[in-house]
């Protein structure tokens, strides 16, 4: 198993690594929440996501809800093989903002 981890690149995007689970994830959302109301736009680059269940899934559409709050575009950028099969079982890709890259 692989904790997971976010941390904020020099470019601003938010880069999370490691293992999306319910083990992980409330970790992640404490750690997120200061870096979510930091300056900027939300870029959130999923790409070293090694693993994931629904809880990953269901974090990200928590980020979703607190950028609406706070009036901030949010982008989740390079989701995993995975995780895009979990949304799209649950018909979450049609609502998540997601990009290549």
């Amino acid at each position: 198993m692989s904790d997971g981890s976010i941390r904020r690149a020099p470019d601003g995007r938010l880069l999370l690594a490691g293992e999306l689970s319910f083990a992980t994830v409330p970790r992640l959302w404490e750690t997120s929440r200061n870096l979510l109301r930091e300056d900027g736009d939300l870029h959130i680059d999923l790409k070293d996501v090694q693993r994931s269940d629904s809880a990953g899934l269901a974090l990200l559409v928590e980020w979703m809800r607190v950028a609406r709050q706070l009036g901030k575009p949010i982008e989740f950028l390079n989701i995993p093989a995975q995780m895009l099969a979990i949304a799209r079982v649950s018909s979450l890709d049609q609502i998540l903002p997601l990009s290549r890259g």
